[in-house]
């Protein structure tokens, strides 16, 4: 016998759960986002989404699972931002770049909570470093996917290992730089920040391809 998903006030019981879900994350990042991961317990989390114990239980095993779905849900629109910027500027390949990294770096920047979250936080829990690295190799998967649609994935092919390499360290040196820039240690301006990390971006590419991108 067929069943149907039961609903409250007209709203399906998995479109509830979906929002209960989303609640505890966005309480998750405030708690996380404003005073760190050591502070982050079941009841804070619960009382900050106003929902009862039994509904954290229904969404997570652990605390660390609550952090790794959070830091998940940053990594993705970072990725969002980044893929849109670059394929919405109609313009060369320097501005789709310049772009690109501006999304990434505008939005960790615009948000203290994400930023904390992203290079703070994450690189302090041991339950993430294996997540942070699966991060960083699907970035550089996106990256030369999109280098492949710009130059030819041939000349990407052509390039072999050192593609993904340079992809990869490109990615790490920009990780660690923004890190810098927002703990103040690295005093140059925002456009400063976007505009050498395009052109350290665009000169490896143009060393790779044998050819100027710019």
């Amino acid at each position: 016998m067929a069943t149907t998903s039961r609903s409250y006030g007209g709203v399906p019981i998995e479109q509830r759960k979906a929002r209960r879900h989303a609640a505890l994350l966005d309480a998750a990042q405030e708690i996380i986002g404003t005073s760190g991961f050591a502070k982050l317990t079941v009841s804070g989390l619960c009382t900050q989404a106003r929902l009862s114990e039994r509904y954290y239980y229904e969404s997570f095993g652990d605390l660390d699972a609550v952090f790794s779905e959070l830091f998940d849900r940053i990594v993705d629109e970072i990725g969002q931002a980044v893929v849109t910027a670059f394929v919405t500027t109609p313009t060369d390949i320097r501005a789709k770049t310049r772009a690109a990294i501006a999304a990434a770096i505008d939005l960790i920047a615009d948000d203290p909570r994400k930023a904390r979250i992203a290079t703070v936080e994450a690189q302090l829990n041991p339950a993430l470093l294996m997540r942070r690295a699966e991060v960083m190799r699907s970035f550089a998967g996106i990256m030369l996917a999109v280098c492949a649609g710009e130059v030819g994935a041939e000349v990407v092919e052509k390039a072999g290992d050192q593609a993904e390499f340079a992809a990869t360290h490109l990615l790490g040196g920009l990780w660690e730089t923004t890190n810098s820039w927002l703990a103040g240690t690295l005093p140059v301006t925002r456009a400063t920040l976007i505009d050498r990390s395009t052109d350290q971006f665009l000169l490896t590419a143009s060393h790779l391809i044998g050819a100027p991108l710019d």
